[in-house]
């Protein structure tokens, strides 16, 4: 998913979003691994198959945002 998909998923739900940042991203995960993020550690799920390229990249990409309910 997106950061602009899940944003408006937020935003339909009738929350606001106020902020994002980047403390859990990893840039080096490009999200087109054979097994999507289990390819990555920890799962590794294609075992030893390209272990090391994996364990490179690390664990997935992964956003962060905060979202608050707006006041009654």
């Amino acid at each position: 998913m997106t950061q602009d998909f899940v944003i408006e998923l937020g935003r339909r739900a009738g929350f606001i979003f106020e902020q994002s940042s980047e403390i859990n991203a990893n840039s080096k995960d490009t999200a087109d691994h054979l097994e999507g993020v289990w390819t990555l550690p920890p799962g590794l799920a294609l075992g030893e198959q390209d272990r090391e390229i994996y364990l490179a990249i690390g664990e997935s990409d992964r956003m962060t945002l905060r979202f608050r309910k707006p006041k009654e």
